[in-house]
């Protein structure tokens, strides 16, 4: 029987009143904290048991080679994967000689508890040994916003009934040995030993440090740890370092009541070109800041960086709790995600597991980075300005591929393509427009010309040139990109993907018109009025298949008359499908694993009329597994669009649920970003009914039976929006910045310092009932009188 964690609902935290090994590997995922520079799996600190050891530098990898029974030009040679570096976690404990360890002795209480406002994993235990040592043990645990290099730990442990000897033991571990392993592609690609020791100092004089080096990447890290200790008088403390390990030994005895207290602050620094000393010196001094501050001070400038962040991103939902908890874990583990990328990017899994070997996929552009866009703007400029310097890398891969402009890469870390898969990997060429489209989504929403100067036109006008590389004029005039995969991982290689064709028509589009708004640089880029033309002409001229026989999109030329998958013969233990039936199969059916038409009616819904929506949106319900993450979010959009508003109240609870409730068995491998965005998108975009591009900000807010209000916060264009929707009116309240014009069902009006409170049309009655793949359908959401309120 699968096992799923089970965590107390509550608005502001995630709770774990028992520890349940069973489900460990999960809960580390869901239980750990990033700055988006630095992340901490939430392993116990004592290091055992565990389900993946995990550590992680935002862009810190390992090369590996990538094995092919046939080569063929063009195929990727290497591959990247994240490394689990230093662990610097780790605190042992012994009472009376015997090793603090859940799965021995006595367990009599364990909580974890997650908040969400303070920043914090905390940790409650009463334990007693096997020879019936009882002690109480309380951690507190932070990744800093504000010290970007720095971790902490607060240690406390107490003697319950008599006098206890106690040893505390805390350390530096690196090369740690993995000990979940899968079967199932989407995991990591297991490292042996992959850092090399370079230097290992002991804490004789209060700071261990530990350098080491990557085998094949050449990159360097390095990681430091300092105390603060508070204990009876009588207290030794011994340091030692050896190998792959330093650890700093606390000797004391506590009677009962007393306490030892220790402060454990920590920092990680990586560089592939700074040297040994340069690296020892840097997370020196990271300390050295930390320790100026002290516990106190990170735990509130930790409290105060989020009291900012919840000031603009919070959303609040009435009528169902798991929701109201979900959505704000995800925007927490969304922050953290890319609080201090600095230019690095952000993977598929962040910094909670190695899941997808640490890469980043399109997910970044497309889903976690339009929620950052009007909640954490800062964010985004971040993570478009990585995208920018691998802009070289990008355009060797299109020479390579006999193309010019731009190829982004379908999975990288460091800017390569890590693919092995071209149909699925190189083939899907959206990841450009994808790029574009996040680029254009900033501008609009900040009005930050500068980014839109130097770093926007260099990736509009490289993506542009890609697509007039790939796409023709056809004897109709009809501009095609053939051969390409969208974002349906079941077809591949197909003519005219409609989502692709619609966001390349879009990326022509925008940098046409960024280039005219900057012709200095337009002119050092070499982009000519003749290049912008063509531009204009192929998206003028783009192909979008119809088909009139059946009145739908096809999602590619001629899907509509491929055979049908045979969803009747297909198990429950099947799913995905990926992992069951080979991929020429799958290629070759109308089954889809992901919105992939139904994406391009939410990013391009200028393109359809009403009625094509509600058309195209039935056809593809009766074809899409979701087998991937990616997908209920965007059906949850569209079905409140076209009136299945209980429909999308249903993908709403998927996306929201995908890791709390572990729906896809293996959160183990970390958090779902995109998911954890889709939470948001469902709401804002869903049921609040946001579409915002070229200066207006529209809302058409409709609510399902089960949410009685949803409000929600944004930033547009310098201004700070409250809206709040019941099922019957909307309020709309500007708390900060300019004026701003909005449109609410159509109708466009002021917002000034007076908030307006608008009526909501009736929702239309669907014609019809839709229809899942028998077995793929949504699961209902729970009662409201159930859901813990």
């Amino acid at each position: 029987m699968i096992q799923h964690p089970a965590f107390a609902v509550e608005p502001w935290s995630v709770r774990e009143c028992r520890l349940d090994l069973d489900v460990l590997a999960q809960t580390e995922s869901v239980f750990a904290l990033s700055n988006g520079h630095i992340g901490l799996r939430g392993n116990l600190e004592e290091g055992e048991p565990y389900g993946e050891p995990g550590t992680y530098l935002d862009g810190f990898y390992e090369v590996r080679p990538l094995p092919y029974a046939e080569s063929a030009y063009g195929y990727p040679e290497s591959g990247q994967t994240v490394v689990n570096v230093t662990n610097g976690k780790v605190i042992r404990l012994l009472v009376d000689d015997e090793p603090f360890d859940v799965r021995y002795g006595t367990l009599h209480e364990h909580e974890r508890a997650l908040d969400l406002r303070a920043g914090t994993l905390t940790r409650r235990a009463l334990w007693s040994s096997p020879t019936g040592g009882r002690v109480r043990l309380t951690t507190t645990r932070l990744v800093s916003f504000t010290h970007r290099a720095v971790a902490a730990i607060l240690y406390e442990v107490e003697a319950v009934d008599q006098p206890r000897n106690v040893v505390v033991q805390s350390e530096l571990v690196a090369n740690e040995t993995r000990q979940y392993m899968g079967a199932d592609p989407r995991t990591a690609t297991p490292l042996e030993s992959p850092l090399i020791l370079e230097e290992n100092i002991p804490a004789t004089d209060g700071l261990a440090i530990m350098v080491h080096h990557t085998r094949a990447s050449g990159l360097r890290v390095a990681a430091a740890m300092c105390h603060e200790i508070d204990g009876p008088d009588d207290t030794q403390i011994d340091a030692q370092a050896s190998g792959d390990v330093s650890r700093v030994t606390v000797a004391t005895r506590l009677t009962p009541g007393r306490r030892l207290r220790l402060v454990k602050f920590f920092s990680y620094g990586w560089s592939a070109r700074r040297s040994r000393p340069a690296m020892h010196d840097q997370v020196v001094a990271a300390l050295a800041a930390a320790r100026l501050v002290g516990w106190d001070g990170l735990c509130s400038d930790q409290r105060q960086f989020l009291d900012r962040f919840w000031e603009g991103a919070d959303v609040e939902v009435e009528g169902d709790a798991e929701v109201q908890q979900a959505v704000r874990f995800a925007m927490f583990h969304l922050l953290q995600s890319a609080a201090r990328l600095e230019d690095r990017p952000i993977p598929a899994k962040g910094l909670t597991g190695s899941g997808y070997d640490g890469h980043a996929f399109w997910d970044t552009e497309i889903f976690v980075l339009p929620v950052l866009t009007y909640t954490y703007p800062r964010a985004v400029a971040d993570a478009l300005s990585w995208r920018k310097s691998t802009l070289p890398l990008a355009e060797a891969r299109a020479t390579q591929l006999g193309l010019s402009g731009t190829a982004f890469p379908w999975r990288t870390i460091n800017g390569e393509e890590c693919s092995g898969y071209w149909p699925a990997g190189t083939a899907a060429f959206h990841i450009n427009a994808d790029i574009a489209h996040a680029v254009t989504q900033y501008v609009d929403a900040t009005g930050d010309t500068a980014f839109e100067r130097d770093t926007g036109l260099p990736l509009l006008s490289g993506t542009a040139r890609l697509w007039c590389a790939l796409g023709h004029h056809d004897t109709d005039g009809r501009y095609r990109i053939d051969g390409v995969t969208g974002p349906d991982e079941y077809s591949a290689v197909a003519d005219n993907n409609i989502y692709t064709n619609l966001m390349a028509q879009q990326n022509l589009r925008e940098a046409a018109e960024v280039a005219a708004r900057h012709p200095d640089l337009a002119a050092r880029l070499e982009i000519t009025e003749e290049e912008t033309t063509r531009w204009r002409d192929g998206a003028g001229a783009m192909a979008v298949p119809y088909d009139e026989r059946l009145g739908v999109h096809p999602q590619s030329e001629g899907f509509t008359r491929h055979g049908f998958w045979n969803f009747a013969a297909t198990k429950p233990d099947q799913y995905p499908l990926l992992l069951h039936f080979p991929y020429f199969d799958l290629y070759r059916r109308q089954v889809v694993k992901q919105a992939d038409l139904v994406l391009a009616l939410h990013l391009r819904g200028d393109a359809f009329t009403p009625e094509q929506k509600a058309r195209d949106f039935a056809y593809y319900e009766a074809l899409t597994v979701r087998d991937s993450s990616l997908s209920a979010c965007t059906q949850a959009v569209i079905a409140a669009e076209v009136g299945q508003l209980e429909l999308a109240d249903r993908y709403l609870g998927e996306a929201a649920m995908m890791d709390l409730a572990d729906l896809e068995r293996n959160t183990v491998d970390g958090l779902h970003m995109a998911s954890l965005a889709g939470v948001w998108i469902s709401l804002v975009a869903g049921f609040g009914g946001m579409r915002v591009g070229q200066g207006r900000m529209c809302f058409a807010p409709r609510l399902p039976p089960g949410i009685t209000r949803l409000a929600f916060r944004l930033r547009y264009r310098g201004s700070l929006l409250h809206v709040s929707v019941t099922s019957g009116r909307t309020s709309y309240r500007l708390l900060d910045g300019p004026p701003i014009t909005l449109i609410h069902h159509g109708e466009p009006f002021p917002l000034h310092a007076e908030p307006v409170t608008l009526p909501n049309p009736p929702t239309p009655v669907p014609e019809q009932r839709l229809h899942q793949p028998p077995g793929r359908e949504p699961a209902p959401r729970r009662p409201a009188a159930d859901d813990g309120s």
